[in-house]
């Protein structure tokens, strides 16, 4: 599986960076990157998450609707209470750890690059099937 991501990664790297030196660099990164051992625990974790999708529904649904919670906990705090406390005193406001704020960042991070990675996974799957 490590060189499928080897792979994978090369092709998300020739298609992001147009200069042919930042290619190099990028893909010089990838392979320490392997030497170091973190492409095994980026394997894990793949792993993990294709055993979660092919469970049940709540096991393939916990981390988007964790996200959804967190992102209507900030709707609130920041959207509605404002609003609400000019004409409520009692408006509710609800606590957000920091913990949880950098889950979503985290989260959302891990949305956006897993969905180019799987735009760029389909495409080279389409051009080498």
């Amino acid at each position: 599986m490590i060189g499928s991501i080897l792979d994978l990664g090369s092709t998300i790297i020739d298609k992001i960076w147009p200069d042919a030196g930042e290619r190099e660099k990028a893909k010089l990164r990838l392979m320490e990157m392997q030497n170091r051992g973190e492409l095994a625990d980026l394997e894990s974790r793949v792993k993990i998450m294709m055993a979660e999708m092919s469970g049940n529904w709540l096991q393939r649904s916990w981390r988007p609707i964790l996200m959804l919670t967190i992102v209507a906990i900030v709707a609130n705090n920041y959207l509605l209470y404002p609003y609400l406390a000019l004409f409520w005193a009692k408006a509710p406001h609800l606590e957000l750890p920091a913990q949880l704020w950098s889950l979503m960042e985290l989260g959302l991070g891990g949305y956006v690059v897993g969905r180019s990675a799987e735009k760029v996974a389909k495409t080279w799957r389409e051009k080498n099937g």
